[in-house]
């Protein structure tokens, strides 16, 4: 896949994916064309790349003390109401990402084109939830394209409503940060950068650029997150060597990013997880459009039709000629690797020059997570949860949110102050209840909070 690169760089993909990235003006859906290289570089540069990282520590910083706060105000109910670590997690996700992106968090927002105000939770719907759906919404006629002449209206309205309220949406953030901007308020985000320092980009292009680190870092983060921590809590030993590893480095301190590359174990629980669960489980199509040779195997190009490749991602990591018991969640395994561990190793970052530009700042993320939880609370899954293991969407997802009961550890009674105001639905984050009731946690339980 790296060393044929040039010759398999093409993205085919399905009718519904096509319409949703806008025909692949995302990054991570386009073809390897100048345009490609110069959006990632804007994104490396702004959000992802290593002085970007620095410069958005401290939104990060402040995603692991809302974490903990949160955690720490549902715990006493959690025996009796399991928590339901998605709601969390993906709440602050989308913060984080909106601090990046557009330079603060988001509350209501009025959308013109649609003539409604939307408040924070449906705005999530819009932006993430609905296009992560649509995309696995099946067009028959990407099977047979010699029927494509066929109308397919069910599909057709379902995914134009999906991408016109999410454009509407973009197209509000976009023209409320632009007054911003226009007034000489500055917040140094991606939309900044792109408005004042980058090449022009059309409307769409300017569009699809901001939408695309929102959906990315709201959606396959929070799955490597949940998956972890579902694993962990379906095997105490592990969590407590995790636990020892944290309280040798860390002692009576904070988990914090500068000490995460002493903890291999730490690391190599992310990396099983990737591993055994891997946030996409096969690679879009790909045309190969000149004769290479990929597996031993001489793969001509196409002449009237191209070829298509399909990389099985799962199947890979399931591969029993590479890894030993591949259907076991084992941290252990990457243990006894002498090299440091590649990131491209189980291809859940894909590779080569399509290698994912996220790849660290998710690595810091999940980590961190998962650390600051296991180091805070003992975990364990509600008693009646079986193997779970179903998944759902174009990512794999868990098909049903874990839930889990948490007990404090001793000496450890809050998230170490901190933190921004939060609104997160009570029932959204105990037991998966309905969405009516809204709470200030922090503001409750920490009326310190700045």
């Amino acid at each position: 896949m790296v060393t044929r690169f040039d010759s398999i760089s093409t993205r085919k993909l399905s009718k519904a994916l096509n319409i949703l990235t806008s025909d692949k003006t995302m990054i991570a859906m386009s073809d390897y064309t100048d345009y490609h290289k110069m959006v990632k570089r804007y994104i490396l540069t702004s959000v992802l790349g290593p002085i970007a990282r620095n410069k958005h520590r401290v939104h990060r910083d402040t995603m692991s003390k809302n974490l903990s706060n949160q955690l720490h105000a549902f715990a006493p109910r959690s025996a009796h109401e399991p928590i339901n670590l998605r709601k969390i997690i993906q709440s602050e996700l989308f913060s984080l990402a909106f601090k990046q992106v557009m330079g603060k968090d988001i509350g209501s927002l009025y959308v013109g084109d649609l003539g409604i105000t939307m408040e924070r939770e449906e705005v999530f719907r819009v932006l993430v939830t609905d296009p992560i759906m649509g995309a696995i919404e099946v067009d028959w006629r990407d099977f047979f394209p010699y029927l494509k002449w066929i109308p397919n209206t069910g599909f057709e309205k379902n995914i134009e409503r999906i991408v016109n309220r999410k454009d509407a949406v973009m197209k509000a953030l976009i023209q409320e940060h632009t007054k911003r901007i226009d007034s000489g308020e500055s917040l140094e985000c991606f939309i900044d950068y792109l408005l004042s320092k980058a090449q022009p980009l059309t409307d769409k292009q300017l569009l699809m650029t901001l939408w695309e680190p929102i959906i990315e870092t709201a959606d396959t983060t929070m799955i490597t997150t949940e998956w972890a921590m579902y694993e962990l809590s379906k095997s105490p030993k592990k969590q407590e060597r995790l636990y020892d590893e944290i309280q040798n480095v860390c002692g009576s301190q904070t988990i914090t990013e500068e000490k995460l590359n002493q903890m291999p174990y730490l690391t190599a629980v992310f990396h099983e997880t990737l591993r055994r669960h891997s946030p996409v489980a096969i690679m879009p199509l790909r045309y190969v459009h000149e004769d290479t040779e990929l597996g031993g195997y001489h793969v001509p190009a196409g002449t009237e039709m191209l070829m298509q490749l399909a990389i099985n991602i799962y199947g890979c990591n399931m591969e029993k000629g590479i890894w030993e018991n591949p259907e076991e969640w084992s941290p252990e395994r990457f243990l006894a690797e002498t090299e440091p561990i590649d990131l491209q190793r189980t291809m859940a970052f894909g590779g080569g020059k399509r290698v994912c530009a996220g790849a660290a700042q998710a690595m810091l993320i999940a980590c961190m997570s998962i650390g600051r939880m296991v180091q805070e609370f003992e975990w364990r899954l509600k008693e009646d949860t079986g193997e779970d293991v179903n998944t759902l969407g174009l990512t794999t997802q868990k098909l049903n949110p874990m839930l889990a009961v948490i007990k404090p550890r001793k000496g450890c009674s809050g998230g170490g102050g901190g933190g921004d105001r939060r609104w997160l639905p009570m029932a959204a984050a105990i037991g998966g209840g309905d969405h009516e009731t809204v709470y200030n946690i922090h503001e409750r339980n920490n009326p310190k909070i700045v």
